[in-house]
């Protein structure tokens, strides 16, 4: 093989491989994956998660913005993740039309996360967020940090949180990066 060869079979693989975060089935183990709602301050939000009969996960529930609520979460924290040949996250979901966060942190224990928003449809569809395009927030304030640029990440996490009283309803088969 030639060094042009070469060059072009790597480009090909470079731009094709995938690396999945999670690929729900009806046999998932969704036990690392955890609820968050605003009730840690008061609020009264009520969001759950399970496993539904086709074998995605569904994450379902209210917004409420009673006692300063606001905001339910779905986060799912994992050994470290090599993301520096990686681009994107893509997210197979089918949505309810609402707005959500994808969030990602290369450190769990920090105490902010890098978002992006996207909405949804009501269709099946394949969200894809830029790594480099997420901007780090805590508590819904941008910080004065520079975008995502880490080599890794260890969670993952989605968030509905629009300043209204709302139900929500996301359907996710897929979370992989690319």
């Amino acid at each position: 093989m030639n060094k042009v060869s070469y060059f072009i079979l790597m480009l090909f693989f470079m731009n094709n491989f995938n690396q999945t975060i999670f690929d729900f089935s009806k046999d998932s183990d969704i036990s690392s994956w955890r609820v968050v709602d605003d009730v840690v301050m008061g609020g009264r939000s009520q969001g759950s998660f399970k496993l539904n009969e086709n074998g995605n996960g569904l994450f379902s529930g209210e917004v409420s913005l009673e006692n300063n609520g606001g905001f339910s979460s779905l986060r799912y924290r994992f050994k470290e993740i090599e993301v520096s040949t990686f681009t994107k996250v893509v997210l197979k979901i089918k949505g309810d039309g609402n707005d959500y966060q994808f969030r990602v942190k290369d450190n769990y224990r920090n105490f902010y996360s890098f978002i992006t928003t996207f909405k949804t449809s009501k269709e099946w569809e394949l969200i894809e967020v830029n790594l480099s395009e997420m901007y780090p927030s805590f508590r819904g304030r941008k910080l004065a940090m520079d975008n995502f640029s880490s080599e890794i990440i260890q969670e993952i996490a989605i968030l509905i949180g629009n300043k209204k009283e709302q139900r929500f309803m996301l359907e996710i088969d897929e979370i992989y990066l690319k």
